[in-house]
């Protein structure tokens, strides 16, 4: 689990000068620390991160190097031994655009704010699961608002970060920060378009949905629960109406926005559990029980409930921001530059003989 997070910057004459950590309560770590990662760094300088883990210490090291305004920083992220988030190992494009990012800030009065945020992105990456990740993108409003805008085509840093502040009302956005999410699930390109500097475009877009359960819960030996069981499933997916599961917002209002009834579908992803296990999930709520048997996500007989709607979420290729995006260039809202860029981006995966336009996660 991250420890703390601490943006130092190497002075040439006197070496390395702590600047901010967070959590700030603790002293800063002693000088011959840095100067050993600084050490690190000058033997490996083809690579901007590197790890350090000193015999003598409890804790483990990710040390980021970055340029600004001629002058040197390195972000230190503290983590135990032993014990290193999956971002960092997964995604170490993520720590370089938030490092980059803090450095920015470093003068300003927002650097106190970045890094409390940074440091909070970092440990709820190391604590949520993707499903987890992906189910933010419904439940924040600001992620979701981005989402909703992405949908239209390319739109440059400025224009988003405006758009947010002055359509929707979000005052105080570190876009940075918050895109992070989007760039680690493989939903956006950032790219440098000619006359436009930095561009956002939308590659994957996320949707969610029910399907059957793999493999039917029901114990094949009680032929008559399995034929029940197997006649409701027949009825229900035969005549399920997906567009209008998500128009009604039946999934994401039941499910989705609900930790325990999430909870309760992947639990019954392993297997049955009593009716009074059901309850103690839903934390003694029979009527949200009584809710899910009508809306058909769970199945209950013989004092059991079974997984009858499991809750997928679905990454697709955009293909319908095609129209939008000739729509937008002949109405002038982006240049021919943008235009071209994105429908590059969109085509790559079409010409591709073993494209997959989506993927259930």
């Amino acid at each position: 689990m991250i420890e703390r997070l601490l943006i130092v910057h190497w002075n040439k004459q006197t070496g390395p000068e702590p600047i901010i950590q967070y959590p700030p309560e603790k002293p800063f770590p002693p000088k011959d620390l840095f100067l050993k990662i600084w050490a690190k760094h000058e033997l490996d300088k083809e690579n901007t991160m590197i790890e350090f883990t000193p015999e003598d210490s409890e804790n483990s090291f990710i040390s980021i190097i970055q340029q600004f305004e001629g002058e040197t920083y390195f972000i230190l992220v503290y983590s135990q031994k032993n014990k290193k988030q999956n971002l960092i190992k997964e995604s170490p494009d993520i720590l370089a655009i938030m490092s980059k990012n803090l450095v920015e800030l470093i003068n300003t009065n927002k650097i106190t704010r970045a890094i409390s945020e940074a440091y909070t992105t970092i440990k709820n990456y190391s604590k949520l699961d993707e499903e987890e990740n992906l189910k933010n993108f419904f439940q924040d409003k600001l992620k979701n608002t981005i989402l909703q805008i992405l949908r239209n085509g390319v739109i440059s840093k400025s224009d988003l970060t405006n758009k947010l502040r002055h359509d929707y009302g979000f005052s105080t956005v570190n876009i940075d920060l918050i895109l992070i999410s989007f760039i680690r699930e493989n939903l956006i390109v950032k790219k440098n378009v000619p006359g436009s500097k930095e561009c956002y475009f939308l590659t994957n877009d996320l949707s969610y949905t029910r399907i059957p359960p793999q493999i039917l819960p029901v114990d094949k030996n009680d032929a008559i629960l399995l034929r029940k069981y197997k006649n409701s499933l027949e009825n229900f997916y035969f005549n399920y109406d997906i567009i209008s599961d998500i128009e009604n917002r039946t999934i994401i209002q039941t499910v989705l926005l609900d930790k325990d009834v999430f909870s309760l579908i992947k639990t019954l992803r392993e297997g049955r559990v009593s009716v009074n296990d059901c309850l103690s999930i839903l934390n003694n709520k029979q009527e949200l029980l009584n809710e899910l048997l009508e809306k058909k996500f769970i199945f209950e007989a013989k004092g059991f409930v079974y997984i009858f709607s499991d809750v997928r979420f679905i990454k697709f290729k955009p293909y319908f921001i095609i129209e939008r995006l000739v729509e937008r260039y002949k109405n002038q809202d982006i240049s021919l530059n943008e235009y071209l860029a994105h429908l590059k981006l969109l085509n790559e995966h079409i010409e591709s003989p073993t494209s997959i336009d989506y993927e259930i996660v």
